[in-house]
């Protein structure tokens, strides 16, 4: 999952992180490199809480979504990839029944785009029912 963040620099102060989607989740880091590695540490570390807590992780949205919202203005805008299959919350090896045509078609696209079979099945799973509560 792609989260947007939105990072904002004051005079004398260091970068800081808000992620719009995760509420309650923020970062900083002395230089713009750190405070996106540090905001990828602080979704983690937050998202992981919300699984053990059993609650919904929150789908990401575009920047465009938040773009226009005051609160973010004069900020940069980056976006931070998580890759829920690494959180450590404990995983369950699963034997499901899929057409082989779809399986080829899961397993190129996570490969073009740098990510495991588990986890785009389980970033797709957790978007689909969020959307579909």
């Amino acid at each position: 999952m792609r989260y947007p963040i939105v990072i904002h620099k004051d005079n004398d102060t260091d970068y800081g992180v808000t992620v719009p989607d995760v509420a309650g989740c923020f970062s900083a880091g002395d230089t713009l490199e750190e405070a996106i590695e540090m905001a990828r540490e602080a979704i983690e570390c937050h998202l992981e809480g919300m699984l053990m807590d059993g609650e919904a992780i929150p789908v990401p949205s575009s920047i465009e979504t938040h773009h226009q919202n005051e609160e973010y203005a004069g900020g940069i805008w980056a976006l931070v990839d998580i890759d829920l299959s690494k959180l450590s919350v404990k995983s369950r090896r699963v034997n499901i029944t899929i057409p082989e045509r779809l399986l080829s078609t899961v397993d190129h696209y996570a490969k073009s785009h740098g990510e495991s079979r588990s986890g785009l099945l389980a970033q797709a799973v957790t978007e689909y029912m969020a959307a579909h509560r």
